[in-house]
């Protein structure tokens, strides 16, 4: 059976903290395996610390700010010296039922309902089923994998990846991704959250659209800003968020107030909730050069022309290098 890898160790100088692994569901399913079996025997693999991520392509997700994307995590796993800590080293993800009630409360879901009416919903683990710790984490020995397996670090070293979901379903999909520091924008950008009933981040509904879940001022642009993270090609998160517009997503009442978000929003000259972004969140985005007067500055491009000049208009990632996919992930077999 086949498994996807980018290996510990440097990558265009950047340090990659933990081997990061992507297996597939279906193809677990058809070697016979259950999923904790699969974490369990790849894990065997390596030596050194290790982050497992298990992928339904046929489900969907959401980004933290609230855009809805094809392909999940439905299970995620850490391991060091070939081995699975019994407690805390594997989490499932929770399947979210569809309803009209949950599109109400969360009405960025309106994306699932008109795109994807029939595909499953995963995004985060159920605190009910299981102890977690803070911040949807696994861990065993070194390994760290955070934030339903979109952070991953080595708590030993203290280092860090920032791998957001769309950079990850880039690298199972052989697209192209960029590697890079996560910079200030995307600092900021990372507490720009929706509200969600086991979201990636935060068990419950906590921070609604146009609110920040880091409420931290100036200081929120540097929290993440000079670490290591592998993203999307900026292309794909513009063709995403145009998307999302589309089905009727406005930023800071559908969608979190990004600055990705919000720069695509004033490309296109979309609508802006201006009156629900709090005065902390703007304080946040006042720091890395989103204040009203730049919002307002509405570009009237077309969807093309925002998806061709994205490197230029969509902000995030110092020092960063454009990779095919294949230059960077490895595949490779797993006897069972």
């Amino acid at each position: 059976m086949r498994y996807l890898m980018i290996p510990e160790g440097l990558l265009d100088g950047k340090i990659i903290p933990v081997t990061v692994v992507f297996m597939f569901a279906d193809e677990i399913e058809e070697a016979g395996l259950t999923q904790d079996e699969a974490i369990i025997k790849v894990a065997k693999e390596f030596t050194g610390p290790v982050a497992i991520n298990i992928f339904d392509k046929n489900a969907i997700t959401t980004t933290s700010d609230g855009l809805v994307v094809e392909g999940a995590i439905v299970r995620m796993g850490a391991a060091d010296g070939g081995k699975v800590n019994e407690d805390f080293g594997i989490l499932p993800m929770a399947e979210i039922p569809y309803s009209e009630e949950r599109i109400k409360d969360e009405p960025h879901l309106i994306q699932w309902k008109k795109l994807f009416p029939e595909r499953k919903l995963f995004r985060g683990p159920d605190p009910a089923k299981k102890l977690i710790p803070v911040h949807n984490v696994t861990i065993t020995g070194r390994a760290s994998n955070n934030n339903s397996a979109t952070e991953m670090m080595n708590i030993i070293t203290m280092e860090e990846l920032i791998f957001p979901i769309l950079g990850q379903l880039e690298c199972i999909n052989d697209g192209n991704v960029i590697v890079g520091y996560t910079g200030e924008e995307i600092s900021v950008g990372i507490g720009m959250t929706v509200a969600e009933q086991f979201g990636r981040v935060f068990p419950h509904p906590q921070f609604h659209a146009g609110e920040t879940a880091h409420n931290s001022g100036e200081y929120a642009k540097t929290l993440k800003r000079e670490i290591p993270c592998i993203v999307c090609d900026k292309k794909v998160i513009a063709e995403k968020t145009i998307r999302a517009l589309k089905c009727g997503c406005v930023p800071a009442r559908e969608l979190g107030c990004s600055p990705v978000v919000l720069s695509v929003a004033r490309a296109l000259g979309s609508e802006i909730d201006f009156d629900r972004i709090q005065p902390s969140a703007q304080a946040e985005l006042d720091s890395v050069g989103c204040t009203r007067e730049w919002m307002h500055e509405k570009l009237n491009l077309t969807e093309e022309e925002v998806i061709a000049r994205a490197d230029e208009l969509i902000p995030g990632v110092t020092d960063g290098k454009k990779h095919k996919v294949s230059e960077i992930v490895f595949e490779k077999e797993l006897v069972i």
